[in-house]
């Protein structure tokens, strides 16, 4: 079975969403039901990579980084996603954090790059803005020769602080 893993970023701006969207689906569709995917379930690229994997035939691993991670979502309509994923999840791998913290991340970010033969990223090719964001887990995953495949826009920027 071929482990698929995804680090990326919250926010996918408009311009890039249609595009990040379909290249994820060509890369995670047609695997006759051999793949298994790996994601925190965060908001943004997370749940849309595990959404994807699920619709067509993937076995999801939810790697939760903390005990209080849902206290993170937004609203109730992102906690509400990510725990309908997270029901959907053949495995859950609880980190054992008792708090979300950059730390905590990092170290979900850290166990899907170790526990994958893929990394998928969604990312701008920005620095991280803080120690476990994307640009941190890719750096990471190359330096163990973790395969990466990035998918992103050309041309398309985050908002700041996102």
């Amino acid at each position: 079975m071929k482990r698929i893993g995804v680090t990326g970023h919250r926010d996918i701006p408009p311009a890039a969403f249609e595009e990040v969207r379909d290249r994820l689906r060509a890369l995670l569709c047609g695997h006759d039901g051999s793949l298994e995917v790996l994601s925190s379930l965060a908001t943004g690229a997370d749940q849309l990579f595990a959404a994807i994997a699920l619709d067509c035939g993937a076995a999801l691993t939810a790697v939760i980084p903390s005990g209080d991670y849902e206290t993170g979502f937004a609203d109730d309509a992102e906690l509400a996603r990510y725990r309908g994923l997270k029901r959907r999840a053949t495995q859950e791998v609880d980190l054992g954090y008792p708090h979300a913290t950059d730390e905590a991340y990092y170290a979900a970010g850290a166990y899907i790059a170790d526990n994958c033969d893929r990394l998928v990223a969604v990312w701008d090719g920005l620095p991280a803005r803080g120690l476990g964001g994307t640009g941190d887990i890719v750096q990471y995953a190359r330096s163990l020769g973790r395969p990466v495949t990035v998918i992103w826009r050309d041309g398309v920027r985050r908002a700041r602080g996102l």
